[in-house]
């Protein structure tokens, strides 16, 4: 049989079944410190805006989060180190994938537990020199073995999006070519409505009821036509001051949710004056607030908070709606993608594509401690 490439793994940093008594070993010393190493692991991330910030359901959820760790460092140290083991750990490091962790921060962290881990051996071994080599010895390599299956889940989301670049390159091209062909029937329909409209001496109820909607369709189609070519084009930015409450006002009177929808926004006057492109700006906010509401269906709450961080602003969109399924938010922001029985999914790339060209980013997650709905975090850098 093949070997696998956490057995594989193993062979290379060289452990072995005396790695995995050390462990135990060590294992009934070190479980009393777990609840102490976790308090010290999530201070220090707390200690750093880029760390803090990738917090899947943020700062409130950190005694959560400490449970946790003190499950992964049981594991650690007690195994058994097979293959469930392996699967269980690239578990771990999809979601730090999923949730966009940056890599470099899996090494700062991965050292305050080698620090902890070994400061703990030194105070409890120092009169055993070689039971203290041996599990100083353990701890590296397991330690390394972690990191190593956590790069490897990178590398699996790396391959995975070169596969996705080059499918959307072939994409397009193709839409390229096919939205510009789409222009020349659409505008003949549209001409050809407006001069069947100008004819119309006794207007009958029924064929301008049928004539309206030709109209809103082929209105429809442009809109594809249009989302679909900006998607494949960076238009230029038109920067300019401009203030996030005013782009956001006017993005908001252009929507008109049911009767039974709440849509409201806090903090957006606080904010400082930023520069960027607000017809652009505007079109995130109608594209995200277009979703919301229909996500909410006939009654429900969409709410914009707005925040300043040291060198950015925050906004959050949530929406009481039934979220995104955990299946598809990995793919959230791909052409193509979409979790609504109309449209193409074309809004959520775009809404990406022009805040990634400000210098800024969106990121999902579920509604934090609020039940159902969908939370869409978007950062705007500040300018000075």
């Amino acid at each position: 049989m093949a070997e696998t490439l956490f057995e594989e793994l193993k062979r290379y940093v060289g452990f072995s079944t005396e790695d995995e008594r050390a462990l135990l070993s060590f294992h009934t010393v070190a479980r009393d410190h777990f609840a102490r190493i976790a308090k010290v692991f999530y201070a220090r991330i707390l200690e750093h805006e880029g760390a803090r910030t990738a917090l899947e359901g943020g700062e409130s959820q950190v005694g959560h989060l400490r449970g946790e760790l003190q499950l992964w460092m049981e594991q650690l140290l007690h195994g058994p180190w097979d293959e469930s083991y392996y699967e269980m750990r690239c578990r771990i490091g999809r979601k730090h994938v999923r949730i966009s962790l940056p890599q470099h921060y899996m090494f700062g962290a991965m050292n305050v537990l080698r620090q902890e881990f070994n400061a703990v051996i030194d105070d409890n071994y120092r009169d055993k020199p070689q039971e203290l080599a041996a599990i100083r010895g353990a701890m590296a390599k397991i330690l390394d073995l972690e990191l190593a299956i956590m790069l490897h889940t990178y590398r699996e989301d790396l391959l995975a999006q070169q596969a996705r670049s080059e499918r959307l390159s072939t994409f397009g091209q193709l839409v390229g070519s096919i939205g510009h062909e789409l222009r020349n029937p659409l505008g003949v329909i549209e001409t050809s409505l407006f001069i069947l409209k100008g004819r119309q001496t006794t207007p009958d109820e029924r064929t301008v009821k049928h004539l309206d909607r030709i109209g809103e369709q082929v209105t429809i189609a442009n809109r594809i036509v249009s989302d679909l070519l900006d998607m494949i084009r960076d238009r230029p930015l038109k920067r300019e001051p401009m203030q996030l409450a005013e782009v956001w006002q006017s993005a908001a009177s252009a929507v008109h949710p049911p009767a039974q929808v709440t849509v409201t926004a806090r903090g957006l006057e606080a904010l400082p004056t930023l520069q960027g492109d607000p017809h652009q700006l505007r079109q995130v906010f109608l594209n995200l607030l277009e979703n919301a509401i229909q996500a909410v269906g006939d009654s429900g709450t969409v709410e914009l908070t707005a925040k300043v961080l040291p060198d950015m602003v925050e906004l959050a969109l949530e929406d009481s709606g039934p979220g995104v399924s955990e299946t598809i938010r990995r793919r959230l922001f791909e052409p193509l993608m979409t979790t609504k029985a109309r449209g193409i999914g074309l809004g959520l790339p775009l809404v990406k594509r022009i805040l990634e060209r400000h210098g800024g980013s969106i990121s999902y997650s579920p509604r934090p401690e609020r039940g159902a709905g969908a939370r869409f975090v978007l950062r705007l850098p500040l300018v000075s």
